[in-house]
């Protein structure tokens, strides 16, 4: 357990992260070719299990291909008007390549080989993320590609054993959003053992506080809440179940996750 008044470190990229919020608004500048290079080549450096690389990423600057997208993410205009959007793809095929050659098969792959490539592809994605950022671009992750694995997939024209994990809107920003607080570092982090120095306060306490918090932020932005803003959330967002279809969307597409 670190002492109770660490020294402060800090650095460009601990100051970039602690600055990072999510854009939806983008000025019409273009966002050049080369950038979007440069930030995938460092993105491609993140850690990938045993180097098995398992991902793909689909630049689309395309308007028809981004307004047919948009309707799977609920609508959500930033995805048919963003300058760039990124999609972080799972990929077997390279994998099944590597097996198919040698006389083996990544046919009824169990959850393990999903699930590698699945992080992969969200290691990739924060790093292009942070890179973008570091270069002045600001954008927003956007999961609801998932809504439907198969729509996104046809979409975006991916072949069996490749789904959409997540996509990126990406420009140079037309907004100047506040950071959401987060929730407090002692309710996240933990020493030794799961919840071991958290006797101070029940889980109905602590959430009760972010609640406030996150009430506080969202009314001083102008947006109406509840005073149990992000248990309230949560409970609408996940009841009934979101993307109840998903497993098998992806199990059409290659990723058992038995």
């Amino acid at each position: 357990m670190p002492d109770s008044q660490p020294a402060t470190y800090t650095s460009e990229t601990i100051e970039l992260l602690s600055r990072r919020v999510s854009v939806r608004s983008y000025k019409p500048d273009p966002v050049p070719e080369a950038m979007i290079e440069a930030i995938l080549r460092a993105a491609f450096r993140a850690p990938s299990s045993s180097n098995i690389q398992s991902y793909s990423v689909i630049v689309v600057r395309d308007r028809e291909v981004l307004r047919r997208l948009a309707p799977v993410t609920g609508n959500q205009k930033h995805v048919a008007e963003a300058p760039v959007f990124l999609a972080f793809c799972a990929d077997l095929t390279r994998i099944a390549h590597a097996l198919d050659v040698r006389g083996h098969s990544v046919a009824d792959n169990n959850m393990e080989t999903g699930l590698v490539a699945s992080i992969d592809a969200a290691l990739v994605g924060m790093s292009a993320s942070l890179a973008a950022e570091s270069l002045g671009l600001q954008g927003v992750m956007i999961g609801a590609v998932r809504n439907d694995a198969s729509a996104s997939a046809k979409i975006l024209g991916l072949p069996d054993r490749v789904y959409c994990v997540f996509g990126m809107c990406l420009g140079w920003p037309a907004e100047s959003p506040e950071p959401k607080p987060r929730m407090e570092y002692a309710d996240m982090v933990h020493y030794d053992q799961y919840g071991k120095q958290r006797t101070d306060m029940d889980m109905a306490a602590r959430l009760g506080a972010y609640d406030s918090a996150l009430a506080k932020h969202y009314r001083g932005t102008g947006r109406a809440t509840t005073d149990d803003s992000w248990t309230h959330d949560m409970d609408k967002k996940f009841h009934p179940w979101l993307r109840d279809k998903l497993r098998q969307q992806l199990k059409e597409r290659g990723f058992d996750f038995r």
